[in-house]
């Protein structure tokens, strides 16, 4: 009869990395935590010798071999080389097959479809972006159709069939229902209404998600950019339109709604009080900060007229630097300080946005406190430290709390990385889920 030390003799005590059901110690329990916790570690693209995983999971070497070699026999992980040095011969280094999985990321918005296509080490194998020849057909067009149009053409570009997928991750505006997961007043996205979620499992077959695109934002910013150390902190999304996204000790907060951070709506001095949340455009912070008010800013002082070939029809990102660009060069000739002149219009300019931004920033910060705002969108990463710094005194000006306010680091598809995060985060929980049984 084999007793519980023979057990851990052969298999190795539970590792360190893995966790795993409660239920009494098995033969086979114990190798699921240990193949799971090895997976676990090679799953971010590390390549690892035995010697290493034995350290790393704290069992023996000899367990770490058979945990290997099981993991091979399921096509999960494979030898891609030797590690040179040391006494002995080379160590072979292991690295999990990327092909073991593959996932799907999409944006989608008013006029854009951008989708990517990726392996369960977050590697991106292709990436395809549809604008402007799709804008007039957001009003009509089954977005079922137009997903797996997108999808469809980012697997054939990557050379990975639909089929492929174990993942699917959907950035879009609009507030997402936590009971059922579609979204809802998407206001960019008319189509898109209760019973699309279930129409895009239904054609792609896969596990999808739709998520919030600010949300997704954030989660890039937390992974890849200026929240990277940061636990608590907030998105405020400054774009076509204004948005909110929080992060409470590392995880997101939605809302019992999922309507948390749609700040659009927020009623702040200056701007109308919106009596249709079915047009956010025409109340609240969106009145006062989104993207057809920093147009109307610009013109105010003197920005964008015809004569202004700099930025006469720009984004309303392009818009801001190239407004930043002029009045940086405050710095350089001091002596234009003449009312009038360039420098000094686009100074007030980024004043005034930065009083608005900061009456959103103010009703936020007073509730939770964040410690860390990041000022993320078109306009947010155009706007730069010139329009973050003076947010940050804004913000201190008109109340006690004292947050460090930084333009987003994510300067490319900030909501497309986001959705790749998610989805390869899902697909890597189920390759572990598929491990331990």
């Amino acid at each position: 009869m084999s007793t519980q030390s023979d057990i851990n003799r052969a298999e190795g005590e539970p590792s360190r990395a893995g966790s795993g059901p409660s239920r009494p110690g098995t033969p086979s329990l114990l190798r699921e935590l240990n193949d799971r916790a090895a997976l676990e570690l090679l799953l971010d693209g590390r390549s690892l010798t035995r010697a290493q995983l034995s350290e790393l999971t704290g069992v023996s070497k000899v367990t770490v071999a058979q945990m290997l070699a099981r993991l091979e026999d399921r096509g999960l992980v494979t030898a891609v080389g030797a590690q040179a040095g040391g006494r002995g011969p080379n160590a072979t280094l292991y690295s999990v097959v990327p092909s073991s999985a593959y996932v799907a990321a999409l944006y989608v918005d008013q006029g854009l479809v951008s989708t990517a296509v990726a392996d369960v080490t977050g590697r991106v194998i292709a990436e395809a972006r549809i604008a402007d020849a799709v804008e007039d057909a957001f009003g009509d067009e089954d977005p079922v159709e137009l997903v797996r149009s997108a999808v469809d053409g980012a697997c054939r570009r990557a050379g990975v069939s639909v089929s492929m997928l174990s993942a699917f991750v959907i950035g879009s505006p609009g507030v997402v229902d936590p009971a059922t997961g579609d979204a809802r007043l998407a206001i960019n996205l008319p189509a898109w209404h209760d019973g699309v979620l279930a129409g895009l499992r239904d054609a792609l077959h896969k596990n999808v998600l739709i998520e919030n695109d600010v949300n997704l934002a954030a989660m890039a910013e937390h992974a890849l950019g200026a929240a990277s150390d940061a636990d608590d902190f907030v998105l405020i999304w400054l774009g076509l339109g204004v948005g909110l996204a929080t992060v409470l000790g590392g995880r997101l907060h939605r809302g019992a709604s999922g309507a948390a951070g749609e700040i659009g709506w927020l009623p702040v001095p200056g701007a109308p009080i919106t009596a249709d949340v079915g047009h956010p455009a025409d109340g609240g912070l969106q009145w006062l900060a989104g993207a057809d008010a920093v147009h109307t800013l610009a013109a105010e002082h003197g920005f964008g007229a015809e004569a202004d070939s700099a930025t006469t029809g720009a984004s309303a990102g392009d818009m801001v630097r190239a407004i930043v660009a002029v009045a940086g060069a405050a710095r350089i000739q001091p002596a234009a300080t003449e009312p009038a002149s360039p420098v000094a219009r686009a100074g007030r300019f980024l004043d005034e946005l930065a009083h608005r931004v900061a009456l959103g920033a103010v009703a936020v910060c007073t509730v939770i406190d964040p410690g860390l705002i990041v000022l993320g969108g078109e306009v947010g990463l155009a706007g730069g430290t010139a329009l973050a710094d003076r947010v940050a005194a804004e913000v201190t000006r008109l109340c006690p709390v004292r947050p460090s306010v930084v333009p987003t680091t994510v300067a490319s598809d900030p909501v497309l990385r986001g959705a790749l995060l998610t989805a390869v985060n899902r697909a890597r929980a189920d390759l572990l889920a598929s491990v331990a049984g």
